[in-house]
């Protein structure tokens, strides 16, 4: 699975946030409307119009939900005395450390709460968004409705209309499913580099070796759990995640190092 910094386009869209240097790769919006694709076509049934309409919405919430995340990881950067770039492009984003600083991230617990911060600021924004419209007295569709209805999230009155509902819904789903996903303890995702790190922190010798092997076994549960309820692009993903744990752990094996 390449999760390599894609090249410069002139399509690239850049911009800076904060001081911090921001690309957006062409394949990132691409990425984003064939994710979103099945999801609004639900909504907008045969109307093209309304189709095309939920799409921008969608890929709208993704750009910044994945920017919220990818500033989460270079706010920390920063924190530890290092710069660095946010790249969005078809697999969500990268935060790349350009240079060290005095105090740069060089211990593995700082390297751990860089890795954390991008999963915990989109958490926190779902949480924002949640105190804001419940408080308000608005109905909220939970991504998981079992635990909306636990939190009492389901009373109240609806948003003004079906399009807000929908941006909601898909802000809340953006912003809780995913940064859960991703802090499943597989490497490279942010859980797998935290499993790493606090590993590492521990002084537990071959702490990457670990995580690889956790990391597979992870993965390998995620997709089957995935591909028994019908979610085959989740599925195909942590297949992908899971073999490249099994091929680093195979290039790093005492095994070929011997031979």
């Amino acid at each position: 699975m390449n999760l390599a910094e894609p090249q410069p386009t002139a399509a690239d869209l850049n911009f800076s946030l904060g001081g911090i240097p921001v690309r957006v790769s062409p394949w990132f919006w691409a990425a984003s409307a064939l994710f979103g694709w099945g999801l609004c076509q639900s909504l907008s049934g045969n109307d093209q119009r309304e189709l095309l309409r939920y799409l921008l919405a969608w890929i709208a919430v993704v750009f910044v939900s994945i920017l919220v995340h990818e500033m989460g990881h270079a706010l920390a950067y920063r924190a530890c005395g290092q710069s660095a770039r946010i790249v969005l492009y078809h697999f969500g984003g990268l935060a790349i450390p350009e240079r060290w600083g005095r105090r740069g991230a060089s211990r593995p617990l700082q390297r751990m709460l860089i890795a954390a911060a991008g999963p915990l600021a989109q958490l926190a924004l779902a949480v924002v968004l949640i105190a804001v419209f419940w408080g308000s007295g608005y109905r909220i569709l939970f991504p998981l409705p079992e635990a909306g209805a636990w939190l009492g999230l389901d009373g109240g009155r609806k948003l003004p209309s079906m399009m807000a509902t929908a941006i909601l819904f898909f802000l809340l789903e953006v912003n809780i499913l995913w940064p859960l996903l991703n802090l499943v303890p597989v490497p490279p995702l942010d859980g797998g580099q935290i499993v790493r790190e606090g590993l590492a922190a521990l002084g537990i010798g071959d702490a990457e070796r670990l995580a690889g092997m956790l990391g597979l076994a992870a993965g390998a549960a995620v997709a089957l759990w995935a591909y028994s309820r019908g979610e085959t692009y989740l599925a195909i993903m942590f297949v992908m995640l899971a073999v490249g744990c099994f091929q680093k752990l195979q290039e790093s094996s005492p095994w070929r190092r011997w031979n």
